[in-house]
Parts: structure tokens; C-alpha cells; sequence
């Protein structure tokens, strides 16, 4: 597998990462006892730190792209073990 390969499966990762983390630890100012601005929406958090969620996707991205090239080396899951129906090739 090319370099390139590996940084634009790294960047994938990183922002579906991102996405998903974005909920985690994020406190609304009614859960903190914290004063609203007129015209705040309810839902917005108090704390949000994007540096954490930006350290925290590239932890997991990182290691998610190893897991991913690591099985792409050595082949532990192939494409013919993800199907779970249809006609079986004996």
C-alpha cells in the first residue's frame, strides 16, 4: 500500500472520528448551573473544547488506520468474510 493511501485513509478516519466524538463530554448550561444568553438555544454546550476533540480523533484515527493497514497487510478480514446472506460459495 502507497504512502498517499495511508494519509487518505488517516484523514478519513480522523474525520469520521471527529464527528463522532463531538457529543462526548459536552455539558449544556441547565447540567452545569450555568447562566443562558437571551437567545441561546437550550442545547448549546458550555464547555466545548475542540483541541481535546481534535487529540482524541487523532488518537483513535491513528489507531484505526494501523488496525485497517495491518489487515490489509496480513489479510485477518477479507471482503468474502462481510457477506452475511445471498448464495454461499462452497
Amino acid at each position: 500500500m502507497q504512502w498517499t493511501s495511508i494519509v487518505a485513509i488517516y484523514v478519513l478516519f480522523w474525520v469520521v472520528s471527529a464527528f463522532v466524538l463531538l457529543p462526548f463530554g459536552v455539558r449544556t448550561a441547565d447540567e452545569t448551573g450555568a447562566e443562558t444568553i437571551p437567545g441561546q438555544a437550550e442545547s448549546a454546550p458550555v464547555n466545548f473544547r475542540p483541541g481535546r476533540i481534535a487529540m482524541r480523533a487523532t488518537i483513535l484515527s491513528a489507531l484505526l488506520t494501523t488496525l485497517y493497514v495491518v489487515n490489509y497487510a496480513y489479510g485477518w478480514i477479507e471482503a468474502e468474510d462481510l457477506i452475511f446472506w445471498g448464495p454461499t460459495v462452497q
